[in-house]
């Protein structure tokens, strides 16, 4: 019994992508179907980095099709990805070299924002995207810390600055360029701000597909400007479940709305806690209360996050718990919640702007 190449595709219609929810048909996936014989060679062109999981997909389509197709002989089906920019608020320009910016903000500090946005970075570079990390908190860098990166970025014309590496991340901060980590910023908002642009524009990110942003806490002025200048595809509201926490999560949830930012869903930070003597677990800050927020504004609830002494020594130290432990069960709710992230921009409208010319008017 022969079969064509719009029998393979017709069997893959009823596939379902388990990270996009969508057969790999609609979602556009599936590429070069070739039928030689019996035998069947195809690939699978995902949207959104997920090198964990390559393998994984890649098994589960060539068993579908030798179900579907009881005469197909081989199958080999090869997973690869590619992430491309999306449409970002209106009026504002993408960024050269940055494909897509992906702010991270809470409504007030010390819910785990920072740690949050350096742990999805890391797992977004895990999966197989180039990720950059801007840390837009002027008045208190942490990310130089949390990275361990030390010293001066380089400039090569005096004009723009080299991105600092580590752990396969670009990073840029105002933390590397004062003269010490206890240096205060005694600035006033439009000195913030036009800072924040600076670091933004005039570092040479190379081909990222991701910049996470990791944006001062609050909703005021400051937070506002922002929102409105840089190009952000899409943004992730960090709170625990506290009822003070989740009542300023709220405010920054509705500022990225006021400003027509897209909302990615919410990260629960400190959710419970898992004793590391007896495991008796509690929910030392309330316990639903993120996914309750989520169900009130229509939004995804991401992913919650322990309340773990392991994150806090590794960030510490420079290692991250996505690059300490890429392994463990923290790192993979990480890599979940980046994964669920990259669906949801693959999932937006793309941005087309590169594909017009630049029309010049000129008096003859």
């Amino acid at each position: 019994m022969s079969f064509t190449e719009s029998d393979v595709q017709a069997a893959l219609k009823t596939l379902i992508d388990p990270n996009t929810k969508k057969d790999f048909v609609s979602g556009k996936s599936v590429k070069n179907i070739k039928v030689a014989g019996n035998d069947i060679t195809l690939d699978i062109l995902l949207g959104y980095p997920a090198k964990s999981v390559f393998g994984e997909i890649g098994a589960m389509v060539e068993s579908h099709l030798k179900t579907a197709l009881p005469a197909a002989g081989k199958v080999a089906a090869s997973v690869s990805s590619k992430v491309v920019p999306h449409a970002v608020q209106r009026g504002v320009k993408l960024v050269e070299g940055v494909k897509n910016i992906i702010a991270v903000a809470s409504g007030k500090g010390g819910v785990g924002k920072s740690t949050t946005a350096v742990n999805l970075a890391l797992a977004l570079a895990a999966e197989g995207a180039r990720v950059g990390i801007l840390d837009a908190d002027i008045y208190g860098p942490s990310q130089p810390t949390m990275l361990g990166i030390t010293g001066n970025p380089a400039s090569d014309d005096g004009k723009t600055l080299e991105p600092m590496t580590n752990h396969g991340l670009q990073a840029m901060s105002i933390g590397f360029l004062i003269e010490a980590n206890d240096t205060p910023m005694v600035w006033r908002g439009p000195m913030v701000t036009q800072a924040l642009d600076q670091l933004l524009h005039q570092t040479r990110w190379d081909s990222l597909d991701y910049l996470v942003i990791d944006l001062p806490p609050g909703t005021g002025d400051i937070q506002l400007t922002l929102a409105q200048k840089v190009p952000v595809t899409g943004a992730v509201i960090v709170t625990t479940p506290q009822d003070i926490a989740l009542l300023d999560a709220r405010k920054g949830l509705k500022m990225f709305e006021k400003v027509g930012i897209k909302i990615l869903g919410i990260v629960e930070n400190m959710s419970t806690h898992i004793c590391s003597k007896c495991g008796h677990e509690e929910h030392i800050f309330g316990a639903g209360g993120g996914e309750k927020m989520c169900a009130d504004y229509n939004t995804e609830f991401l992913g919650g996050l322990p309340l773990d002494i392991r994150i806090r020594e590794q960030t510490d130290s420079g290692q991250p718990t996505v690059a300490a432990d890429p392994d463990g069960d923290i790192a993979r709710v990480y890599k979940q919640i980046a994964r669920r992230i990259a669906v949801k921009v693959a999932d937006m409208a793309q941005d087309h702007s590169a594909a017009f010319p630049k029309i010049v008017v000129q008096n003859t």
